[in-house]
Protein backbone atom coordinates (compact mmCIF):
# COMPACT_ATOMS: atom_id res chain seq x y z
CA UNK A 1 0.00 0.00 0.00
CA UNK A 2 2.95 1.95 0.79
CA UNK A 3 4.76 1.51 -2.27
CA UNK A 4 1.08 2.32 -4.59
CA UNK A 5 0.75 5.36 -2.45
CA UNK A 6 4.67 6.48 -2.99
CA UNK A 7 4.24 6.17 -7.15
CA UNK A 8 0.37 7.56 -6.60
CA UNK A 9 1.83 10.99 -4.91
CA UNK A 10 5.62 11.00 -7.15
CA UNK A 11 3.59 10.79 -10.50
CA UNK A 12 1.37 13.72 -9.38
CA UNK A 13 3.70 16.11 -8.38
CA UNK A 14 4.23 17.67 -11.12
CA UNK A 15 3.32 17.50 -14.84
CA UNK A 16 4.71 20.30 -17.25
CA UNK A 17 1.82 23.22 -18.01
CA UNK A 18 -1.27 21.18 -17.34
CA UNK A 19 -4.79 22.87 -16.85
CA UNK A 20 -4.37 23.10 -12.88
CA UNK A 21 -0.50 24.51 -13.07
CA UNK A 22 -1.40 27.37 -16.00
CA UNK A 23 -4.04 28.20 -13.26
CA UNK A 24 -1.76 28.56 -10.78
CA UNK A 25 0.97 30.56 -12.46
CA UNK A 26 -1.35 32.79 -13.93
CA UNK A 27 -2.72 33.54 -10.40
CA UNK A 28 0.63 33.82 -9.33
CA UNK A 29 1.77 36.36 -11.67
CA UNK A 30 -0.33 38.72 -10.41
CA UNK A 31 0.89 38.70 -7.32
CA UNK A 32 -1.82 36.89 -5.33
CA UNK A 33 -0.73 35.11 -2.31
CA UNK A 34 -0.03 31.16 -2.73
CA UNK A 35 -3.07 30.31 -0.51
CA UNK A 36 -5.16 31.76 -3.13
CA UNK A 37 -2.86 30.50 -6.18
CA UNK A 38 -3.36 27.23 -4.84
CA UNK A 39 -6.95 27.69 -4.55
CA UNK A 40 -7.44 28.49 -8.14
CA UNK A 41 -5.36 25.10 -9.24
CA UNK A 42 -7.82 23.15 -6.76
CA UNK A 43 -10.46 25.01 -8.75
CA UNK A 44 -9.23 23.99 -12.02
CA UNK A 45 -8.10 20.04 -10.97
CA UNK A 46 -11.84 19.37 -9.95
CA UNK A 47 -13.48 19.53 -13.49
CA UNK A 48 -13.82 16.25 -15.14
CA UNK A 49 -12.03 16.80 -18.31
CA UNK A 50 -8.41 17.04 -15.98
CA UNK A 51 -8.26 15.73 -12.17
CA UNK A 52 -11.73 14.64 -11.91
CA UNK A 53 -11.08 12.16 -15.11
CA UNK A 54 -10.47 9.04 -12.80
CA UNK A 55 -14.05 9.45 -10.89
CA UNK A 56 -15.40 9.17 -14.40
CA UNK A 57 -13.03 6.25 -15.51
CA UNK A 58 -14.70 4.46 -12.27
CA UNK A 59 -18.61 5.28 -13.55
CA UNK A 60 -17.53 3.95 -17.00
CA UNK A 61 -16.06 0.44 -15.40
CA UNK A 62 -19.89 0.58 -13.32
CA UNK A 63 -21.68 1.41 -16.40
CA UNK A 64 -20.21 -1.33 -18.42
CA UNK A 65 -20.15 -3.84 -15.43
CA UNK A 66 -18.60 -7.13 -16.95
CA UNK A 67 -16.29 -8.35 -19.16
CA UNK A 68 -18.81 -9.48 -21.28
CA UNK A 69 -20.53 -6.33 -21.74
CA UNK A 70 -17.33 -4.95 -23.39
CA UNK A 71 -17.75 -5.03 -26.90
CA UNK A 72 -21.06 -3.22 -26.80
CA UNK A 73 -20.01 -0.34 -25.27
CA UNK A 74 -17.05 -0.16 -27.37
CA UNK A 75 -19.61 -0.05 -30.59
CA UNK A 76 -20.99 2.71 -28.45
CA UNK A 77 -18.08 4.44 -28.15
CA UNK A 78 -17.25 4.51 -31.92
CA UNK A 79 -21.21 5.70 -32.52
CA UNK A 80 -20.86 9.35 -32.73
CA UNK A 81 -24.43 9.72 -31.92
CA UNK A 82 -23.83 7.82 -28.50
CA UNK A 83 -23.53 10.07 -25.04
CA UNK A 84 -21.40 6.78 -23.97
CA UNK A 85 -17.75 7.93 -23.92
CA UNK A 86 -14.15 5.65 -23.55
CA UNK A 87 -12.86 7.49 -20.39
CA UNK A 88 -9.46 7.27 -20.02
CA UNK A 89 -7.50 6.86 -23.05
CA UNK A 90 -5.87 8.72 -25.17
CA UNK A 91 -3.17 12.18 -24.26
CA UNK A 92 -2.88 15.53 -25.71
CA UNK A 93 0.70 14.87 -25.09
CA UNK A 94 1.55 11.48 -25.34
CA UNK A 95 0.34 10.21 -28.85
CA UNK A 96 1.74 6.49 -27.74
CA UNK A 97 1.37 5.11 -24.64
CA UNK A 98 1.52 7.70 -21.07
CA UNK A 99 4.82 6.58 -19.50
CA UNK A 100 3.00 7.56 -16.16
CA UNK A 101 0.41 4.58 -16.74
CA UNK A 102 2.78 2.54 -17.64
CA UNK A 103 4.39 2.55 -13.70
CA UNK A 104 0.49 2.41 -12.57
CA UNK A 105 -0.26 -0.51 -14.13
CA UNK A 106 2.76 -2.04 -13.15
CA UNK A 107 1.74 -1.12 -9.60
CA UNK A 108 -1.66 -1.98 -9.87
CA UNK A 109 -0.97 -5.77 -10.44
CA UNK A 110 -0.42 -6.07 -6.79
CA UNK A 111 -3.80 -5.57 -6.55
CA UNK A 112 -5.05 -8.61 -8.97
CA UNK A 113 -7.53 -10.75 -7.03
CA UNK A 114 -8.10 -8.51 -4.55
CA UNK A 115 -10.37 -5.81 -6.75
CA UNK A 116 -12.80 -7.44 -9.30
CA UNK A 117 -12.41 -4.19 -11.21
CA UNK A 118 -9.16 -4.81 -11.47
CA UNK A 119 -9.72 -7.70 -14.00
CA UNK A 120 -12.88 -5.50 -15.34
CA UNK A 121 -9.91 -2.54 -16.11
CA UNK A 122 -7.03 -5.30 -18.30
CA UNK A 123 -10.06 -6.55 -19.75
CA UNK A 124 -11.15 -3.15 -20.95
CA UNK A 125 -7.60 -1.88 -22.02
CA UNK A 126 -6.72 -4.84 -23.96
CA UNK A 127 -10.05 -4.57 -26.19
CA UNK A 128 -10.03 -0.91 -26.86
CA UNK A 129 -7.23 -0.98 -28.13
CA UNK A 130 -7.31 -3.87 -30.30
CA UNK A 131 -10.84 -2.68 -31.44
CA UNK A 132 -9.41 1.07 -31.50
CA UNK A 133 -7.23 0.27 -33.58
CA UNK A 134 -8.94 -1.52 -36.31
CA UNK A 135 -11.47 1.49 -35.91
CA UNK A 136 -9.17 3.99 -36.67
CA UNK A 137 -5.77 2.83 -37.88
CA UNK A 138 -2.28 4.59 -37.81
CA UNK A 139 -4.11 6.22 -34.10
CA UNK A 140 -2.33 4.76 -31.25
CA UNK A 141 -5.10 5.03 -28.33
CA UNK A 142 -3.93 3.72 -25.13
CA UNK A 143 -4.46 4.13 -21.18
CA UNK A 144 -3.71 7.19 -19.94
CA UNK A 145 -2.80 7.83 -16.10
CA UNK A 146 -6.45 8.23 -14.77
CA UNK A 147 -7.29 5.00 -16.20
CA UNK A 148 -4.86 2.63 -14.36
CA UNK A 149 -4.78 6.04 -11.36
CA UNK A 150 -8.39 4.81 -10.64
CA UNK A 151 -7.57 1.13 -10.65
CA UNK A 152 -4.67 1.81 -7.83
CA UNK A 153 -6.69 4.41 -5.39
CA UNK A 154 -9.60 1.41 -5.78
CA UNK A 155 -6.66 -1.01 -4.41
CA UNK A 156 -5.36 1.26 -1.50
CA UNK A 157 -9.12 1.72 -0.57
CA UNK A 158 -9.26 5.51 -1.73
CA UNK A 159 -12.84 6.84 -1.55
CA UNK A 160 -14.01 8.20 -4.93
CA UNK A 161 -14.96 11.31 -3.72
CA UNK A 162 -11.59 11.86 -2.00
CA UNK A 163 -9.53 10.95 -5.72
CA UNK A 164 -9.12 14.63 -6.89
CA UNK A 165 -8.31 15.70 -3.33
CA UNK A 166 -5.46 12.88 -3.57
CA UNK A 167 -4.05 14.55 -7.17
CA UNK A 168 -4.41 17.88 -5.22
CA UNK A 169 -2.11 17.05 -2.24
CA UNK A 170 0.22 15.12 -4.55
CA UNK A 171 0.10 18.34 -6.59
CA UNK A 172 1.22 20.94 -3.67
CA UNK A 173 5.10 20.11 -4.53
CA UNK A 174 4.89 21.07 -8.13
CA UNK A 175 2.49 23.76 -7.56
CA UNK A 176 4.58 25.72 -5.02
CA UNK A 177 7.77 25.04 -7.00
CA UNK A 178 5.73 26.98 -10.06
CA UNK A 179 4.33 29.74 -7.73
CA UNK A 180 8.46 30.29 -6.32
CA UNK A 181 9.81 30.37 -10.15
CA UNK A 182 6.84 32.78 -11.38
CA UNK A 183 7.08 34.92 -8.06
CA UNK A 184 11.20 35.12 -8.87
CA UNK A 185 11.34 37.14 -12.29
CA UNK A 186 7.40 37.97 -12.15
CA UNK A 187 5.54 39.42 -15.01
CA UNK A 188 2.39 39.51 -15.03
CA UNK A 189 0.84 36.90 -17.74
CA UNK A 190 -1.78 38.44 -19.78
CA UNK A 191 -2.12 36.33 -23.30
CA UNK A 192 -3.10 38.22 -26.75
CA UNK A 193 -6.55 37.56 -28.03
CA UNK A 194 -7.03 37.65 -32.19
CA UNK A 195 -9.93 39.23 -33.26
CA UNK A 196 -11.84 37.53 -36.06
CA UNK A 197 -15.23 38.67 -36.42
CA UNK A 198 -16.58 41.12 -39.25
CA UNK A 199 -13.96 44.37 -39.47
CA UNK A 200 -16.07 47.72 -39.60
CA UNK A 201 -16.98 49.10 -42.87
CA UNK A 202 -14.75 51.89 -44.12
CA UNK A 203 -17.21 55.39 -43.83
Amino acid sequence: LARAMDRILTLHADHEQNASTSTVRLAGSSGANPFACISAGIASLWGPAHGGANEAVLEMLAEIGHKDNINEYIKKAKDKNDPFRLMGFGHRVYKNMDPRAVALRQVSDSFAGEDPWFDLSVHVEETAVRLLSEYKPGRNLYPNVEFWAAAVLRGVRIPTDLYTPTFGLARMAGWSAHILEQADKNRLIRPESTYVGEMPKAS
